[in-house]
């Protein structure tokens, strides 16, 4: 470290800074940085390297004069890990001290690493306790004044270093604490235990969504095509409006292929009465074509009835619930296949995707509480009264159990449809079990105990 050109201070001044100095460092790397750096001011060297005990005891390198970085592997911090390592072992005061003092080992890096004349100064607490130590280099001899006066200031420097540590050492801290007073340790055990013994109510969430619980189904009539809705989705009709219709253009043209049948039917039964008068054959005749007639009455009757049920209206009043109508639009469809169902607004209820991972026990009436996403603010009560056996896919893909509960109370917000997230309550069990419940389900899962 070169030395500046300004005058240094009167040994008693620098070394009442460095003390204040020493005080104001908030962490053990500004401490470390005042040592290494600013002691200079009260005695010139031209390195110096700080270090402490790890959590084993090795002494490591935590600062070095002049370098903000350390390199762990650099060939300079290895070699003065090792010099640290024996001063650490060799010297308990104060100790000035060149290469002919230490094994051959360290002779070969001592002329390319530190100055001719070195001082090994301890860092010590309150109570003795070695928290560290600096060694300095430098060209001249230490002088024995020198070596006091730094001897009194790595005094100060060991208690700031000291203080610092226990201020950091948050665990001891505490730990000391209860070891002096045991009872507030054993206090605080037991109002766990206890805590842990308290019955809690079971509870779990879950998403929901408000559905209606009787809802009529509207279905096809018969195979056909899809060809128009004449109400939109979510709407509500009256009863005998209509709601979709069929394609009609098959049986259109099978009516008037039926009703020219009929014409030349009842034409040929009427030629044969009028020959029966006059031909035995012919009265033979007429009453096979009279059958004839009435058969092709009777699908032409067949067909009307169908194109009847084209138009399909709304069994009751209700709101019709049905997709998107461009995805029915044009397509086929068999007799029977659900198309719209027609939910009572009166009769609302909430069905609850039940994840299998955060099943709980759940009694026939247990309380569920309802948060829309459009009114979080404003949950709704409802009440089980139908659980499924067994777990199926839920619209997430999720294996859940599907619950479906009856609202009690105001239901005004609740629009068929709508969606959120259910609270579900089970029974009280201890608070340890509510804790501990689903470590212990995981712990099982991997360890199959």
């Amino acid at each position: 470290m070169t030395a500046p050109s300004t005058a240094a201070p009167s040994p008693l001044a620098a070394l009442l800074h460095l003390e204040a100095r020493a005080r104001a460092a908030r962490d053990l790397a500004s401490l470390d940085f005042v040592i290494a750096n600013e002691t200079w001011q009260l005695a010139p060297y031209r390195q110096a390297v700080v270090f402490r005990p790890d959590a084993l005891g090795r002494p490591r390198l935590t600062a070095v004069s002049g370098l903000a970085v350390l390199e762990g592997d650099a060939p300079f911090t290895l070699w003065i890990n090792r010099l640290a390592a024996h001063a650490w072992k060799a010297f308990g005061e104060p100790k000035a001290f060149t290469a002919q003092d230490l094994p051959a080992e360290f002779a070969e890096g001592w002329g390319e690493w530190m100055p001719a004349n070195g001082l090994f100064m301890p860092l010590s607490g309150p109570d003795g306790e070695r928290l560290g130590a600096v060694v300095f280099g430098r060209d001249d001899a230490w002088a024995e004044p020198t070596v006091k006066q730094l001897t009194l200031l790595h005094e100060a420097y060991g208690y700031s270093l000291w203080a610092l540590i226990r201020a950091e050492s948050l665990g001891s801290r505490v730990m000391g604490r209860f070891g002096r007073s045991s009872w507030w340790l054993k206090a605080a055990l037991a109002a766990v235990l206890l805590a842990l013994l308290i019955p809690v109510r079971m509870s779990v969430l879950a998403p929901a969504e408000v559905i209606a619980l009787e809802a009529q189904v509207v279905s096809a009539p018969m195979d056909g095509v899809v060809e128009a809705f004449r109400v939109k989705p979510n709407q509500e009709v009256r009863k005998d409006q209509i709601l979709f219709t069929l394609d009609r253009t098959t049986l259109a043209s099978r009516r008037d292929v039926a009703q020219k049948a009929l014409e030349v039917a009842r034409t040929d039964a009427l030629l044969a009465a009028q020959k029966a008068f006059q031909s035995d054959e012919s009265r033979g005749d007429l009453a096979v074509l009279q059958g004839r007639v009435r058969e092709r009455e009777a699908e032409l009757a067949y067909i009307d009835a169908q194109l009847a049920r084209v138009e399909v209206r709304a069994p009751a009043t209700g709101i019709a619930v049905f997709g998107d109508p461009n995805d029915w639009i044009g397509k086929p469809v068999q007799t029977g296949e659900r198309i719209v169902l027609l939910a009572d607004p009166a009769d609302a209820g909430v069905l609850v995707w039940l994840p299998v991972a955060d099943a709980i026990n759940l009694e026939p009436g247990a309380e569920i509480r309802l948060f829309l996403h459009v009114a979080p603010l404003k949950p709704l009560t409802a009440s089980l009264t139908q659980t499924s056996y067994q777990a199926t896919p839920s619209p997430d893909g999720i294996s859940a159990y599907r619950i479906r509960g009856h609202f009690q109370g105001d239901t005004g917000i609740a629009r068929i449809g709508l969606k959120g997230t259910a609270k579900l309550y089970g029974e009280r069990r201890p608070l340890a079990y509510l804790v501990f419940r689903r470590p212990l389900a995981t712990l099982r899962e991997w360890t199959g105990l």
